[in-house]
């Protein structure tokens, strides 16, 4: 992606659609005087920075177009470093529109997506992870979310990212260093001390994966598949966790033929439910779609519920549960459904024996239908998620950042087996200059064209 910085920008940056306000953004050498010809109330270029003025915004024939506020942010204080203007107009369509017309007939070009926020990191405002951190928080739809990216937008993972590439940098030199006098057989760099601080740079990076399932899981919203024979309840857990008539409820068998999402907060933890069609072997070729795609739901799911009726026997329950392909990354619950039809006082030792005879899988007897013990699932699945986290002082979410780490620790693996071999200098450098390039793609310290675009082009165009 390339971008002209000697360019004046302009975009929506408030969400299209009727409102009582909205905000046009321009930024670049001209945003001030661009805005200054046409606003009438106040000289925005004699203005001190940060100020927001009253006035209105009239087209090239004199024509009112709307009564505004022209909001001023001058080099080098503000979001892109560049000159800035927000015009904070009043909602309409029409005068949106007419707005930035006037502005792209009087030289200003339109955004791109993202375009403003790449600005920011080209003028060197924010490093990338920050800027994928303004993306994210856009996006955020719950109190984890949020906070995740806020973490980010303040350098968590940046600050670390830079102390390890500082400290290879050094090592680094040396040992480039020994290469310029390859002839002269010396040694800069102290090899048992080059191999300590990669082992310890391997740690943090293992405590950085480590805290991705959890990071990954919050940005995402947690996937939670429930699954299970036919008409053992599941699309009414659905309906009952949603507290909404999400999916149809019948007693007919293979009612549910497709997959139905829908999402919930649970004490500030997005939570993605698919209700699936119920596993069994069928004849119908509807119905097999729908449980070809339960599998891949499976397979793509955090959190499997598992649901069962109470008073199946314990040992087609814990056989069904064997079945069920769960991968290492996986947790699951068993749900012991329609307790209100068990006639006994001991359902609660149900709950242990399953749970027990299932390598002491979370087992909850409920009753969706009567919204009996539900709240159980949900402080559960919270549990869950909880324990996803790590006690990393930094949260890894971004899947671009897992896959570079993953790079720079196998280059950097290369150098603990070369220095345990003594291999030459040339081929340890080699290796740690591939483990400070992935390290500087996190951060953008290096970045290719392609790179920004595959980023930038997510955002929205007013950002």
């Amino acid at each position: 992606m390339s971008t002209n910085l000697t360019d004046t920008i302009i975009a929506l940056s408030t969400p299209p659609g009727e409102g009582a306000i909205a905000v046009i953004r321009l930024s670049g050498p001209k945003a001030i005087s661009l805005v200054d010809a046409q606003f009438f109330g106040a000289n925005l270029e004699q203005s001190e920075a940060n100020t927001v003025h009253y006035g209105k915004i009239k087209d090239t024939k004199g024509v009112i177009l709307d009564e505004c506020l022209a909001t001023i942010f001058k080099a080098p204080r503000s979001y892109t470093k560049e000159d800035v203007v927000e015009i904070s107009c009043h909602g309409s369509q029409y005068i949106i529109q007419k707005i930035i017309e006037l502005f792209l007939e009087k030289g200003a070009r339109a955004a791109t997506p993202g375009e403003f926020t790449l600005r920011a990191f080209l003028n060197g405002q924010l490093d990338l992870t920050q800027a994928e951190a303004v993306a994210d928080l856009i996006a955020s739809q719950s109190e984890s979310q949020h906070q995740l990216a806020i973490n980010q937008m303040r350098g968590g993972v940046s600050k670390m990212i830079s102390s390890l590439r500082s400290q290879l940098i050094e090592f680094a030199s040396l040992i480039e260093l020994e290469n310029d006098f390859g002839e002269e057989d010396v040694e800069f760099a102290d090899r048992q001390g080059l191999k300590d601080l990669v082992n310890k740079i391997l740690n943090v990076i293992l405590e950085l994966q480590n805290s991705f399932k959890y990071g990954n899981a919050v940005k995402e919203g947690v996937a939670v598949a429930i699954i299970g024979a036919p008409n053992v309840g599941k699309s009414t857990l659905l309906n009952t966790l949603l507290n909404e008539d999400r999916a149809i409820v019948s007693d007919i068998a293979g009612t549910t033929r497709d997959v139905i999402e829908d999402s919930i907060q649970i004490d500030g933890i997005l939570f993605r439910f698919l209700d699936t069609a119920g596993l069994r072997d069928t004849k119908d070729q509807i119905e097999s779609i729908g449980i070809e795609k339960t599998k891949e739901q499976v397979a793509k799911a955090q959190i499997i519920l598992f649901v069962v009726e109470i008073e199946e026997d314990h040992n087609n329950i814990i056989e069904a549960y064997k079945k069920i392909p769960l991968k290492e990354s996986q947790t699951s619950i068993i749900i012991l459904n329609k307790s209100d039809a068990f006639h006994t006082c001991h359902s609660y030792d149900v709950e242990e024996a399953v749970s027990t005879l299932t390598s002491m899988t979370p087992c909850i007897a409920i009753s969706a239908k009567e919204k009996t013990h539900v709240d159980k699932i949900k402080n559960q699945l919270v549990d869950l998620v909880r324990n996803f986290k790590t006690q990393a002082s930094t949260v890894l979410s971004n899947t671009r950042h897992f896959e570079a780490l993953n790079q720079t620790k196998t280059s950097l693996e290369q150098v603990i087996t070369g220095l345990d071999n003594q291999v030459p200098s040339d081929l340890i450098a080699m290796d740690i200059r591939h483990a400070l390039h992935y390290l500087g793609e996190i951060s953008g310290e290096i970045s290719t064209d392609d790179l920004l675009e595959s980023i930038f082009s997510n955002f929205c165009i007013g950002k």
